[in-house]
């Protein structure tokens, strides 16, 4: 089904995660929305895009713009299927990968191994003849018979890309973009660590550029297809790890900046929910089918971190700060010890849960949540999937037996335990960062994250939860709501002692030109491009830097003031010691496309509640409960909806739990209030 009055009227956001793609799609003339969830299909990415788009009844004809987020890189790095890769770097430093940090991966397990392997084999690292010191000075200056050298080492290793990572090649990138155009004459894929981490910490830039180079086979092929599939019209962009949306030429080339590209999405679009409703602190709650991701958000920003892990590897480059946990709907339930433990394995998309009927054959926590009657027996997900609760209940039977619980009791238990991981998640984004987690609204969205956020607020004392409209499909929402934006930071190493303003101007300046250059190529007008400025500071031999927004700050006295006052906020504490900007970071954005709110409906004195239909539900703490099944896109403004009640639209379910209190305010987000003392 196409509309051929209005061609091309329709902005699509796409995730694509690792049990369901979620696709939000708005009209641009009317405002009309469309949501659905198709089951992902990991083999055959774009037949999914072209089945989400079917789903929500548009054809590319019908599509303007097109954003979407991907698990694709982060899947391929979890999974160790990316490609092989050969190592240079600076002559005498080719054992960067095999030293790596001396930490263990556990203090106290012996069994384990100390850390991961390293990513590249030592017979494919090649030292190259060549040093730049600190400073960015030359020292040796490599030769062309070294550089054919190389290029020919390389070139017989076999591997499918090369990573380049010289010393210092933050500081003067010259050696290692003399040999790169060498290698990109002779490789379809080279990753030069000035171009994706040019920072200082050796270890985590050689390894962001491994893995940028291990996933760039990959994506360049997906990126391919894709722009020769959609039609000229339709303007394509992919969402990246640091909040925003960028070019296919920028992700061909920094497709490392894709990982985490869905989760990033849902935390921009719960910032954006979170300014709406006023809230200044908040956590960002999203829970798939796969994995749960929770983040940070204050003042209507999401927190944006430089150094994060994926599959236990530290990268360097900057990306939503998001606790990913393997507790997702799908998530494998096993009883062990007289307990339970929840994944990280899951059932993904095939064959998914017992309860969807198609052939799986263990527990996940979606069971557990058709048991205690939480979702609809009688809906269709995915426009296919009908509910089989026998099937659920058959595979909680074991579990039940082996710790003496009925199946009701079987279900709790797993929903409970489910919190209690989740809670840990939540508190380490902020007990553990000195944020009181009582003073926080809980945004709660992704397939599962409404139904247990109740419970999940109720572990860490969070009295006050806001599920987004669209919260079934936020991320995708959010891949079209959010700014377009690109962010990039660089190490600078400028010392208070020998200040210049003129240098930390022109150091801001050229990353800033570098962070437009994504979004112009996006086709977005160099005019509307703007930018924020931040300094990552620290007293002269302190390990961690404190993020210091510079805006309009050059002197020397400005930037101290700012320094001292963030160092107070963060420890309590500021010195008069000398102290240094390590890195700068650019974000460069052009403003969000206007999109027209979600009609609502005001209640009238007397209005009942939409019930559509009333079923039995088990809650903690209390036998069968009689409760309503409540329609959310009737459900007016402002009307009370008095727990226990489940609201639900076409792509989500909402718990209310016994003695809570929802409503929904005039952006069309539904408000729980948990009792006192809940």
């Amino acid at each position: 089904m196409t509309n051929s009055a209005n061609p091309r009227r329709w902005r699509v956001g796409i995730d694509i995660g690792g049990t369901f793609t979620d696709v939000v799609a708005i009209d641009t003339a009317s405002g009309e929305r469309r949501l659905a969830k198709v089951p992902t299909v990991p083999s055959a990415p774009l037949s999914g895009l072209v089945a989400a788009l079917d789903a929500v009844g548009l054809g590319w004809p019908d599509v303007s713009e097109l954003v979407h987020g991907t698990t694709m890189v982060t899947n391929a790095l979890v999974e160790g299927k990316t490609a092989p890769v050969a190592l240079v770097t600076t002559r005498g430093f080719e054992d960067v990968l095999a030293i790596a940090r001396q930490s263990r991966q556990t203090l106290y397990d012996l069994a384990t191994p100390p850390r991961l392997a390293p990513d590249v084999p030592q017979d494919c690292c090649f030292g190259f003849h060549e040093r730049v010191d600190a400073q960015g000075r030359v020292v040796i200056e490599p030769t062309d018979a070294e550089i054919e050298r190389l290029v020919a080492k390389v070139r017989a290793s076999g591997a499918g890309a090369v990573a380049v990572a010289l010393l210092h090649a933050y500081a003067e990138p010259a050696h290692e973009a003399r040999l790169g155009a060498k290698l990109r004459e002779a490789m379809p894929h080279v990753s030069l660590s000035h171009e994706v981490s040019p920072e200082a910490r050796e270890y985590e830039r050689t390894l962001t550029t491994v893995l940028n180079a291990g996933v760039m086979p990959l994506a360049s092929t997906y990126v391919e297809r894709l722009a020769g599939h959609v039609p000229a019209g339709t303007h394509v962009h992919l969402f990246h790890s640091a909040g925003g949306m960028t070019s296919l030429a920028a992700a061909r080339a920094r497709p490392l900046s894709l990982a985490m590209s869905g989760p990033a999405a849902g935390a921009a679009a719960a910032a954006g929910a979170a300014a709406e409703a006023g809230i200044g602190h908040a956590l960002a709650f999203d829970m798939g089918g796969t994995t749960t991701d929770v983040s940070l958000i204050v003042d209507g920003v999401v927190e944006i971190a430089s150094n994060r892990r994926l599959a236990g590897r530290p990268v360097r480059q900057p990306m939503v700060a998001i606790e990913s946990i393997g507790a997702g709907g799908g998530s494998i339930v096993r009883a062990a010890h007289g307990g339970l433990t929840i994944g990280p394995d899951s059932a993904g998309a095939d064959p998914g849960p017992a309860v969807y009927a198609r052939g799986g054959a263990r527990p996940t926590i979606t069971d557990a949540n058709a048991i205690l009657g939480y979702l609809d027996p009688e809906r269709v997900l995915g426009g296919s999937i009908r509910l089989d609760l026998d099937a659920a209940a058959k595979v909680l039977a074991p579990i039940g037996e082996a710790l003496g619980r009925d199946t009701q009791g079987t279900a709790l238990g797993v929903v409970q335990v489910a919190n209690a991981v989740m809670a840990r998640a939540l508190r380490r984004v902020t007990v553990e960062r000195g944020v009181d987690i009582r003073g926080c609204t809980l945004i709660a969205f992704g397939g599962a994250g409404p139904m247990h956020a109740c419970g999940l607020a109720r572990e860490v004392g969070i009295d006050h939860i806001l599920v987004p409209g669209v919260s079934g499909g936020f991320s995708a929402y959010g891949c079209i709501s959010a700014e377009p934006s690109f962010t990039l930071q660089r190490t600078v190493r400028l010392k208070r002692s020998d200040w210049s303003e003129d240098r930390f101007d022109a150091a801001l300046a050229e990353l800033r030109a570098q962070a437009a250059e994504p979004l112009i190529e996006a086709g977005f007008d160099a005019g509307l491009i703007s930018t924020a400025e931040t300094a990552l500071l620290r007293y002269v031999g302190q390990s961690d830097a404190v993020e210091v927004p510079v805006a309009g700050m050059r002197a020397a006295e400005d930037i101290t003031r700012a320094f001292h006052d963030a160092h107070v906020r963060l420890y309590g504490y500021a010195t008069d010691e000398p102290w240094e900007v390590e890195s700068i970071r650019i974000r460069a954005s052009v403003p969000a496309t206007d999109i027209a709110a979600a009609p609502v409906t005001t209640a009238e004195a007397g209005a009942a509640l939409p019930v559509n239909s009333r079923n039995t539900c088990w809650f903690d703490g209390t036998g069968p409960v009689d409760t309503p099944r409540i329609d959310r896109d009737r459900l007016p403004v402002d009307l009370k909806v008095q727990g226990p009640a489940i609201i639900e639209d076409a792509v989500s379910t909402v718990v209310v739990e016994p003695g809570a209190t929802a409503w929904t305010d005039r952006f069309g987000h539904l408000h729980i209030r948990l009792a006192t003392g809940s």
